[in-house]
């Protein structure tokens, strides 16, 4: 994929940052460094083994709130469906 056409657009968009950081953080705990911060030449399996891992670490994140009581997630939803 050339530059241009990335289709991966964040929902929020101000969270690019921190998703990229995340991104790069779990990509080390698992001993992958991209060459110069440029993925498209790592194997499909590789970068879907870092979203993998992406996924259960937020899952576990977003356990963690709830059972603590802690519902950010549906409280925005429900703000923003409210006309």
């Amino acid at each position: 994929m050339g530059t241009g056409q990335k289709r991966n657009i964040a929902v929020v968009p101000q969270a690019r940052a921190a998703l990229d950081a995340f991104r790069n953080e779990i990509a080390n705990e698992l001993g992958i460094q991209p060459p110069g911060g440029y993925w498209g030449d790592i194997p499909s399996r590789t970068c879907g083994a870092v979203g993998g891992h992406m996924v259960r670490r937020m899952i576990e994140l977003a356990e963690q709130s709830l059972s603590q009581g802690r519902f950010p997630a549906a409280g925005a939803q429900q703000q923003q469906r409210q006309f």
